[in-house]
């Protein structure tokens, strides 16, 4: 195999395949990345079997062939390189030599045939979504996935695909986050995907890129399409929780506040909220005034914020860093937040749209 390719373009390459490179694994095979010529472009592969990526650059192929390199180490090299034209070249034995400007470098290769095959996903019928679009969802769910593996499903975001509507949904047991979006889809699909695998997408998208992101199921993987970037992924196995059951359709008292204020306030009061044993932060809301306050051993803080209330006085405690996170996401200039009782659910929603709904529980006040 013989070719030259770009510095700046073979190193952003890399850099999005190595998402997918495992530095764990126990088979030396898949700490590496698979370069392999496709026409008259360059394939470039890395998997750790449960997610991978294949990128697709333009190179001048003087001959072709294939070959397998450490991801770390071919990383740094090219990182490395001046920005030129690189030349690349792997003999019988896949040692393969790089070459730009005034450096030049030898590596030990594997033989490419070792390297596993990404799982297939025929692309028949499949969804399409704006990568911007995708990109706010991705971002305003897969935070309130179950970190533990007690209940694997519970690690991945559910997305239910329907003829004029995509939702994705995660939820811990703890919170949980509804992202809901208009679209034309030519048929029903719902599957979970893995946490891992939508924040490595998340971090491949460009929020500014006008493309679409296509998207592909088989009962077992989806395949994401963007561009001249394929994420092939396993999808969780089980079933979801039934969440339309959990969020409650009424409320006794709701509180009208500005989104950055109580962000503000949150940030400060969690300062000592997360020095106890609960991140506990409690809401005291009476009138028109959402005071908030937490203890800890080595002193308390009070916070007030400006609420317009519909309904009665309520006092309810919260983990601070849940809420925190939901207001972080949130880009709407004011919010909803939803009372029941002092020991139900809370929802947060956005004054402006019903597209987005956050459910926290509340934390049990003692006195």
């Amino acid at each position: 195999m013989k070719l030259i390719c770009n510095q700046r373009v073979f190193s952003a390459c890399i850099n999005t395949v190595q998402k997918a490179v495992s530095s764990k694994t126990t088979l030396p095979i898949l700490k590496g990345i698979l370069i392999a010529t496709y026409g008259q472009q360059l394939k470039l592969v890395g998997t750790d079997l449960e997610i991978g990526i294949e990128n697709y650059i333009d190179a001048e192929i003087l001959s072709p062939g294939a070959v397998v390199l450490s991801s770390r180490i071919l990383g740094d090299i090219i990182r490395k390189l001046p920005d030129a034209d690189i030349e690349i070249e792997v003999d019988d034995n896949n040692t393969t030599t790089i070459r730009c400007e005034n450096s030049e470098f030898t590596l030990v290769g594997q033989p490419a045939i070792e390297f596993p095959e990404l799982s297939r996903v025929e692309e028949e019928e499949g969804y399409r979504l704006p990568q911007d679009l995708f990109k706010n969802m991705i971002k305003q769910t897969v935070f309130a996935t179950a970190v533990d593996e007690t209940r694997p499903i519970l690690t991945g975001v559910l997305m239910e695909l329907q003829e004029e509507s995509i939702n994705m949904v995660a939820l811990d047991g703890y919170r949980l986050a509804l992202r809901q979006a208009n679209t034309r889809n030519s048929h029903n699909n719902k599957a979970v995907i893995p946490s891992k695998t939508l924040n490595e997408i998340n971090r491949i998208l460009l929020e500014e890129e006008n493309t679409d992101v296509e998207i592909f199921f088989t009962d077992r993987h989806v395949l994401f399409n963007m561009n001249k970037i394929r994420v092939i992924s396993r999808l969780l196995e089980g079933d979801f929780i039934n969440y339309k059951q959990i969020i409650p359709k009424e409320y006794k008292v709701r509180a009208k506040v500005n989104t950055k204020k109580l962000l503000n306030s949150m940030e400060r009061a969690s300062l000592l909220a997360k020095e106890g044993k609960n991140n506990l932060v409690k809401f005291s809301i009476r009138d028109e005034i959402m005071n908030i306050t937490s203890n800890a051993e080595i002193g308390k803080v009070f916070e007030s914020v400006s609420i317009e209330l519909e309904g009665e006085d309520i006092d309810i405690g919260f983990n601070s860093k849940y809420f925190l996170e939901a207001l972080k996401i949130i880009d709407s200039e004011e919010i909803y937040l939803e009372f029941t009782t002092s020991v139900s659910p809370c929802i947060v929603k956005p004054v402006d749209h019903s597209n987005y709904t956050y459910l926290i529980l509340p934390v049990r006040l003692v006195g």
